[in-house]
């Protein structure tokens, strides 16, 4: 494109004298004003060529509804979806206090936030390269040469003074949609970091959750264990009587001193991994372990709530992982369209000029200088390299779907061995809670027996160990059917739906024009972050600190009294 050329025609045709201040106003101050424009219209559509193939994901052909089933799940199929709220389905008021807390403090959850943040911000870097690019110059310098320089001729000045005050303009027009693709790419990541959220948010619930119930499992079994040192502490009196009274040799006294040892150590183990499980949730809760305790109770919590038995095919929008899959699938199509443009040429438009001046007298025309013109570039031999590119890139789509269809796959997985999980082992309590009971009644008995020297202390020894592992075993299969129930609501999606992910026109974080309220875009999708300093120390700095406080609920929750043991306590004449 001529500028000047056309100059000369519009003169010609109007027989109009147009000034030089004019000229100077149209070649450069006219190519501002356009890119201002463009800029201001940021929606202002750009006749392009959209190289990107069609998108569409695939379409999988699946179950009609889930081979296993499970006590917790609903015998009929329903779209409803899991509260979002689920883990106050226990009716446990400790853990949703702690899930509140992680939500509110994990620094993990934190770091998901800024992500989908930086995403954001990094899908507007790319769409700034739709608009022309305007800059300003200002310069000023004073230079003295030597009198006895070797090049200074006759006669010429020492020294000398310059101002200059320049702008420049720079355009590249997006006939091939390479820009908008890259643009386009960039907010489809945005979504995959925000469904990176929900799954972050997820998997801190079920975390926290889970830890939970494998510290109420130990809890239990600590209680087990305990009331089981007591009674052979009994027996071991009873023993030693037996032993004075020559009725019991040496050799019982030492079996029923070495199962109370035994026993006593398993509790010191038992009590280690406790601390380490409460640890464990205090880091989720952003605090330091020694500021941080669960009191222990001696029940484990039971549970009787039903999920609602969703379809196969809605798992797919009730995944957050196979959502960020499907973004980076998408992704992965545009980047198709940018590989194609390459073959296509580059066409660009810039425009420079300013003022110069020994002096600071620089508004004349007389001190103006400008330059303005336009490339077109074309690759016309690069052995192979675009092509290379292009077949990567298609090569990197088909790896995507591939990656899409096994996160799908293990979604499915998932649930079918969860759902598998929590069926069989609720009917594995069911008959463990009858083993504790015959063992209980055989471990009574021994006693009787042993006391009228009817039964050896091997035969009481091995009654107790039944009872002991029977009980322990029952805390560890329930323990596991709630974990299990965890993982279940996990892999259904934990109440997330694809609804949650912002749309395409929402990502921009903010306006073209804007200056103002920058320290962090307006939440979208449920995602904001806390970019205030002095009030993210204040919270955040404190591991001491819960940084949601509750009201103490322990007398009215039936999860945190200490009810009556899981058998009977031991008998004492």
């Amino acid at each position: 494109m001529n500028t000047h050329l056309t100059m000369i025609d519009l003169r010609r045709k109007k027989g109009t004298h147009i000034p030089n201040l004019c000229r100077l106003g149209a070649k450069f101050g006219g190519f501002l004003f356009l890119a201002a424009s463009l800029a201001a219209c940021s929606g202002l559509p750009f006749p392009a060529f959209d190289l990107t193939p069609t998108y569409k994901p695939p379409e999988y052909v699946v179950p009609d509804s889930w081979e296993g089933t499970s006590d917790f799940v609903k015998a009929n199929p329903s779209d409803d979806a899991i509260r979002p709220d689920w883990w106050t389905l226990y009716d446990d008021p400790i853990l949703n206090k702690l899930v509140e807390q992680g939500l509110a403090a994990n620094p993990d959850l934190h770091a998901a936030a800024e992500r989908f943040v930086q995403a954001r911000d990094a899908m507007m870097k790319a769409r700034a390269r739709y608009f022309p690019q305007v800059g300003f110059e200002y310069g000023g310098s004073n230079n003295r040469q030597s009198d006895h320089s070797l090049f200074r001729a006759p006669g010429e000045p020492d020294s000398d003074t310059q101002h200059i005050m320049s702008g420049i303009a720079s355009w590249e027009p997006d006939f091939w949609s390479k820009l908008r693709n890259v643009a386009q790419s960039r907010i489809y990541r945005a979504e995959e970091r925000a469904a990176d959220y929900g799954l972050a948010r997820l998997i801190l619930q079920a975390e926290i959750a889970s830890n939970y119930f494998a510290l109420r499992g130990l809890d239990a079994q600590i209680a087990i264990y305990t009331r089981s040192i007591i009674l052979y502490r009994y027996t071991v009196d009873v023993v030693v009587t037996q032993f004075e009274g020559k009725i019991a040799s040496n050799l019982d006294v030492a079996r029923a001193q070495s199962l109370l040892f035994a026993t006593e150590s398993e509790l010191s183990l038992m009590q280690s991994d406790r601390k380490v499980v409460e640890q464990a949730i205090a880091i989720l809760l952003n605090l330091a372990p020694a500021s941080f305790r669960i009191e222990p109770v001696d029940t484990l919590l039971t549970t009787n709530f039903s999920l609602p038995q969703t379809i196969p095919s809605t798992l797919l929008e009730r995944r957050p992982d196979i959502a960020a899959m499907e973004r980076r699938m998408a992704q992965a199509n545009r980047g198709i369209g940018i590989a194609r443009a390459a073959f296509f040429p580059d066409v660009s438009f810039r425009v420079g000029g300013g003022l110069e001046n020994s002096g600071l007298n620089l508004l004349s025309l007389a001190n103006s200088f400008w330059a303005y013109g336009s490339s077109f570039s074309i690759p016309i031999f690069q052995g192979g390299y675009r092509r290379a590119q292009l077949q990567q890139s298609w090569s990197a789509y088909r790896e995507t779907e591939n990656a899409y269809r096994s996160t799908v796959l293990n979604a499915f997985r998932e649930v079918e061995n969860n759902l598998t999980k929590t069926y069989w082992m609720a009917k594995a309590a069911e008959r463990q809670d009858a083993t504790v009971g015959a063992a209980r009644i055989t471990q009574d008995l021994t006693m009787d027996l042993y006391k009228g020297a009817l039964a050896s202390s091997l035969e009481l020894i091995y009654a107790q160990i039944g009872t002991l592992t029977a009980s322990v075993k029952s805390v560890q299969i329930k323990t596991g059917v709630l974990v299990a129930s965890v993982d279940l609501i996990r892999s259904l999606g934990g109440g997330w739906n694809r609804d949650q992910l912002p749309e395409d026109k929402e990502i921009q974080p903010f306006s073209v024009l804007q200056y103002w309220d920058l320290d962090k875009p307006s939440p979208v999708g449920g995602i904001d972050v806390n970019a205030d300093p002095a009030d993210r120390n204040s919270k955040n700095n404190n591991l001491t600190k819960p940084l949601v406080q509750h009201e103490d609920h322990s007398d009215g929750n039936k999860n945190n009294k200490l009810p009556a043991p899981p058998f009977p306590e031991p008998f004492f004449p």
